[in-house]
């Protein structure tokens, strides 16, 4: 899975209206929550860091609710955006979770094992296992 990373808000008028998740490295205010979400209509997802999520306003979440698009919180480790505007949740992420859930292995503790392991947030770590 790809995640578009915006490192501002001018970045995002240059956004593809196909994208899924958006990794947001900039505090977004309202403006900028609703102008992505009209720029990407198959928004799945906003993803910014904890310290930002905290700031954003009890509107700007009911209109993601109600627009079905969920708000995770997280960083994306060690990615260059001057190398790539995608930061990419490999494969094995995916494939350790099917193994986990093979063994029997609760929701819960395969949201604990893959948060140690892969250093995602939690609720990032939720939205992938419902994919």
């Amino acid at each position: 899975m790809k995640i578009r990373v915006v490192s501002s808000k001018e970045e995002i008028q240059s956004l593809s209206e196909n994208e899924e998740i958006v990794h947001l490295a900039f505090r977004p205010s309202n403006t900028d929550i609703f102008s992505l979400v009209v720029k990407c209509p198959s928004v799945k997802a906003l993803h910014i860091p904890s310290s930002y999520k905290k700031t954003i306003s009890k509107s700007a979440k009911m209109y993601l609710e109600m627009q079905g698009i969920n708000l995770l919180e997280g960083d994306v480790w060690g990615h260059r955006k001057d190398i790539n505007e995608y930061s990419e949740v490999s494969q094995s992420v995916y494939d350790r979770i099917k193994d986990y859930r093979a063994e029997g292995l609760s929701e819960e503790e395969i949201n604990e094992k893959m948060v140690r392991e892969t250093r995602l947030s939690p609720d990032f770590i939720e939205f992938l296992m419902k994919q």
